[in-house]
């Protein structure tokens, strides 16, 4: 197939959006799929180049004095790529691919990552919608996207052409008892949450550390918080960090606080590592945790159940081991590889139904579609 991912950018600054399209735009063209990217551009193109992914630049923008410019951009790349899919990651992105071509010779998928904003609605433009959890799926669903139009496949990390198996980085010196979360610093991650937690974890186990892994327009408020508290010193604001699979080797305990979170490749990452996992009872987060089977989940917004939780897993070493090896079983749909498979299927079940060239339905054979994805 040809196949068109459309993104804003593809900028290395942690965007769970933009890794999932760089795993899987990779993971196709491994497949042998003639692959483009879309974009603004960014640090991850000579990646996208070295897995023969073609990046073509093409700036989306909101701003509706852009739109002349960026459809006559789209249409350029859609005579240029001939695409049999175009798949949209971003408002902006769903828009073009539904509107700025009169006649339509290619499928169009969304994919919905961030269900909590409003501008969600409008990835139902898509022939298929995806969810990235069966969550967000009920979200959009209650939004008016029919079910035979609607596909859940949860994200995975597992396999990234992102980060080289061989290429970890050299562990921190982190102190100990040490509690690691991987976030954006945005007031929906509920760092101040955790925060106020580790205030209070301070206080029972006062050798605790908290390292926080990211960047994000409301660290400021975020430190002077830590100030505020008293925990400055034991607050570790790192900034962001491409590679994290250091951080998460050396935790005793990973955290994500998060009021909303649709579908955080972090947990993916987390289990992956063998991390012992606190987060909080939102969104996609039970699903990516196997309903609390492989984590401990807590009420979002409530740091005194969140530094119990900490406190608990802490202090005690053999319950601690016990989530850890529990975190790293039944990985095996987090594998980057997996949701490849997802995508091509959902992408052939498409084309066979709205047959957008008007030809015959392909004889060729398919991708099984893995259990649970396709409803």
């Amino acid at each position: 197939m040809k196949i068109v991912h459309l993104a804003n950018h593809v900028r290395k600054t942690g965007n769970g959006i933009v890794n999932m399209m760089v795993d899987l735009a990779c993971t196709q063209a491994a497949a042998g799929h003639d692959v483009t990217v879309a974009s603004s551009g960014g640090a991850f193109e000579p990646l996208l180049a070295q897995h023969g992914v073609k990046h073509v630049t093409l700036a989306q923008s909101r701003k509706p004095w852009r739109a002349p410019s960026m459809m006559l951009g789209f249409n350029r790349l859609i005579a240029r790529c001939d695409p049999d899919i175009v798949h949209a990651h971003m408002m902006t992105g769903a828009l073009l691919g539904r509107f700025a071509t009169i006649r339509r010779r290619y499928a169009l998928i969304t994919t919905v990552h961030n269900e909590f904003q409003k501008s969600a609605s409008l990835m139902r433009v898509g022939d298929r919608v995806v969810a990235v959890s069966k969550a967000v799926a009920a979200s959009m669903a209650k939004r008016g996207v029919r079910g035979e139009r609607l596909c859940v496949v949860r994200n995975g990390t597992i396999g990234t052409p992102r980060l080289a198996p061989e290429a970890m980085p050299v562990s921190p010196a982190l102190s100990r008892p040490s509690i690691v979360t991987v976030a954006g610093m945005y007031e929906r991650k509920g760092i101040q949450d955790l925060l106020r937690a580790f205030a209070q974890v301070r206080e029972r186990l006062p050798g605790a550390a908290l390292y926080l892994v990211g960047d994000g327009p409301d660290r400021a408020a975020m430190e002077a918080l830590a100030h505020e508290l008293g925990i400055a010193e034991h607050a570790h604001f790192t900034g962001f960090v491409a590679n994290p699979r250091a951080h998460l080797a050396e935790a005793d305990v990973f955290v994500l606080a998060s009021h909303r979170e649709p579908g955080g490749l972090v947990l993916c990452e987390a289990r992956e590592a063998g991390c012992a996992i606190v987060a909080t009872q939102v969104d996609g987060n039970p699903e990516m945790l196997d309903d609390g089977e492989a984590g401990l989940l807590v009420p979002p917004a409530s740091p005194a159940a969140l530094a119990a939780a900490l406190e608990r897993l802490l202090t005690d070493e053999a319950g601690r081991a016990a989530w850890r090896a529990r975190a790293r079983r039944n990985l095996d749909t987090f594998g980057v590889q997996h949701v490849c498979d997802a995508y091509l299927s959902i992408y052939e079940r498409t084309l066979d139904e709205v047959q957008p060239r008007g030809r015959a339905r392909s004889t060729d054979a398919r991708v099984p579609s893995p259990d649970g994805v396709m409803r």
